[in-house]
C-alpha cells in the first residue's frame, strides 16, 4: 500500500483544490449570477507560472467567437527558468466547456448583455481549472452601498466579539 506524503497536502480527491489566483475586484465590480468551471488550454511555461501563483485575473473576461470560449487580457508572467521558447504573458487562451454551456453563454451574453468573468483559477486533481460567471456592471451606488454593508457588518461582528468578552 502507498501511503499519503508527508508534508504537502494532498491533491488526489476530487473535492480538493488549490486556488492559484482569485479575482476579487470581479465581486465587487460586478453582480455575479452563474457560475461555470472550465478547463483551460496552457502551454507548460504557462502551467509553471500559473502553479507558482503568477497570474492576474483582474482585467480579464471571456466570450464567446466562433462557437468557442475564450479568456483575454489575463496575464500569466513568463516563466523564471523559461528559455526562448517561453509564452507570451497576455495573449487569447482556449477555455474547455460543453457546447450546451457554450450556447446557454453565448445567448446570456448577447440577450440580457451580460458580461463573462473569471473569478478564480485553481489547481484540482491535477489540472488547472477557472471559475467563470456571468456577470452584470454594477453602477457607483451599488458599490457604495455594498461598502456600506460591509462595513455595518464588521461592526456587528465586533460588538458581538466585545460582548463575549464581558
Amino acid at each position: 500500500m502507498n501511503a499519503p506524503r508527508q508534508g504537502k497536502p494532498s491533491l488526489d480527491k476530487p473535492g480538493d483544490f488549490k486556488i492559484l489566483s482569485d479575482n476579487r475586484s470581479a465581486g465587487h465590480d460586478y453582480h455575479l449570477m452563474s457560475r461555470y468551471e472550465a478547463g483551460i488550454v496552457l502551454t507548460g511555461t504557462e502551467v509553471k507560472s500559473a502553479k507558482d501563483g503568477k497570474i492576474q485575473l483582474k482585467e480579464s473576461f471571456a466570450e464567446v467567437q466562433d462557437n468557442e470560449m475564450w479568456l483575454l487580457n489575463a496575464h500569466i508572467s513568463e516563466y523564471s527558468h523559461g528559455n526562448i521558447m517561453n509564452h507570451a504573458p497576455v495573449r487569447k487562451r482556449k477555455l474547455l466547456l460543453h457546447r450546451s454551456e457554450i450556447d446557454k453563454l453565448r445567448a446570456e451574453t448577447r440577450e440580457k448583455g451580460l458580461t463573462i468573468v473569471p473569478t478564480k483559477l485553481y489547481l484540482k486533481g491535477g489540472r488547472i481549472k477557472i471559475e467563470i460567471a456571468t456577470a452584470k456592471g454594477k453602477k457607483f451606488h451599488d458599490k457604495r452601498e455594498a461598502t456600506k454593508a460591509k462595513e455595518m457588518q464588521a461592526e456587528a461582528r465586533a460588538a458581538i466579539g466585545r460582548r463575549a468578552r464581558q
